[in-house]
C-alpha cells in the first residue's frame, strides 16, 4: 500500500506558516501571495479534519493539534533539508587521485593534509602511496609525487621541498653514551633500509670514516621502519630533515652530528599536461608550494 500523504504544497505552506508565526512571512519565504498560503492551510485542515490555526485579525496561533503536527513534521524537513544538502555537496565534490613514497605520505604529507582539507573541503584526496614510476602505475593519477628532477614525456615537473639527510636517534640512546664525533659510532647500532641500502655507506664516507664497523647494523625493509626504530631507541638512522622535523622539535630525535650531510633531495610534483589547468590539481600544487615553502623558512 502506498502512503497516505496530503498535498505536499500545503505541508510547504503550513510549515513555513507555523514555523514563522505569519501567513504574511511565510508567503514572502515560498514567493506566493498570502491568500495562497491560506488557501493550501485551509486545504490541509479539511484534509485533516481538524483546524491548525486559530485566526485574529492580524495573527494567527497554532491549535494544540498544530503544534502537535508542527513538531513531527518540522523535523522531518529539517532532515529532508539536510540529506538535500549533503547530497548536493556530493555532486560537487571532486576526487584528487595523488600517488607519493609511503614514508612521505606517512611522514611529512598525512600530518599536514588537514590544513588542505579546511580550506578545500569539496576536493576529496584520496592517496595512493608508492614508488612506482608513473608508466608502471594501474591507477588513474592526477598528482604524482617523487624525487627529482625526472623528465617525464608528458608531464610538468614542479618543486615544491627540499631536505638533507643526517643521522638521528632517540636521546634515550646516548644515556650513559658519547656520541659526538663520527667515529663514536662504533659503540652503537645502525639502522638500514632495504631500499635505501647506499645511504649509509655514502655518509660514513663524507664523514671521512668509510671503513667504520658499527658494534651491530640491523636493515629493515622500509625506510620508514628504520624511522619507526630510531624513535624506539633500536639505533641511529639516516634522517631526511623534512620528514624528521617534527620529531627533532619536539625532542623525540635528536641529531648528534650538524654534518656532513647527504647532497639535498628534492621532491616534486608531476602532473600531466592535460590536467595542468584543473583547479583542484591547482589547488593542491599551489599548497604543496606553500607549505614546503613554510618548512623550508623553519628549517625542517
Amino acid at each position: 500500500m502506498g502512503r497516505k500523504l496530503p498535498p505536499l504544497n500545503s505541508l510547504r505552506a503550513f510549515e513555513a506558516a507555523a514555523r514563522l508565526g505569519s501567513f504574511s512571512l511565510a508567503a514572502d519565504e515560498l514567493c506566493v501571495t498570502h491568500g495562497a498560503i491560506s488557501r493550501h492551510v485551509q486545504q490541509l485542515e479539511v484534509w485533516l479534519g481538524r483546524p491548525l490555526f486559530e485566526r485574529y485579525n492580524r495573527r494567527v496561533a497554532l491549535t494544540e493539534a498544530g503544534s502537535g503536527y508542527l513538531a513531527e513534521i518540522g523535523a522531518s524537513f529539517d532532515r529532508i533539508a539536510l540529506a538535500t544538502s549533503q547530497q548536493m555537496q556530493r555532486g560537487q565534490q571532486k576526487v584528487l587521485r595523488v600517488s607519493a613514497p609511503a614514508t612521505f605520505s606517512l611522514r611529512w604529507l598525512v600530518p599536514r593534509l588537514s590544513s588542505f582539507q579546511f580550506v578545500n573541503p569539496t576536493i576529496e584526496v584520496r592517496l595512493l602511496t608508492s614508488n612506482e614510476p608513473i608508466e608502471k602505475l594501474r591507477v588513474d593519477i592526477d598528482i604524482l609525487i617523487r624525487g627529482g628532477p625526472q623528465n617525464i614525456d608528458g608531464y610538468v615537473a614542479e618543486e615544491f621541498l627540499s631536505e638533507v639527510r643526517l643521522p638521528v636517534c632517540s636521546p634515550k640512546i646516548l644515556e650513559g653514551k658519547t656520541l659526538k664525533e663520527p667515529s663514536d659510532l662504533v659503540n652503537f647500532t645502525l639502522l638500514h633500509a632495504a631500499t635505501y641500502p647506499s645511504m649509509w655507506p655514502n655518509w660514513l664516507a663524507e664523514a671521512g670514516h668509510g671503513d667504520l664497523r658499527p658494534r651491530q647494523s640491523l636493515t629493515l625493509e622500509h625506510f620508514y621502519l628504520t624511522l619507526r626504530g630510531a624513535l624506539d631507541g633500536l639505533g641511529v638512522a639516516m634522517g631526511p630533515t623534512a620528514l624528521v622535523a617534527d620529531d627533532i622539535a619536539e625532542g623525540r630525535l635528536v641529531r648528534p652530528f650538524e654534518g656532513p650531510a647527504l647532497p639535498p633531495w628534492r621532491y616534486f610534483t608531476y602532473v600531466a599536461d592535460s590536467r595542468v589547468e584543473d583547479r583542484a590539481v591547482q589547488a593542491f600544487r599551489d599548497w604543496l608550494r606553500s607549505t614546503g615553502g613554510a618548512a623550508a623558512l623553519a628549517g625542517e
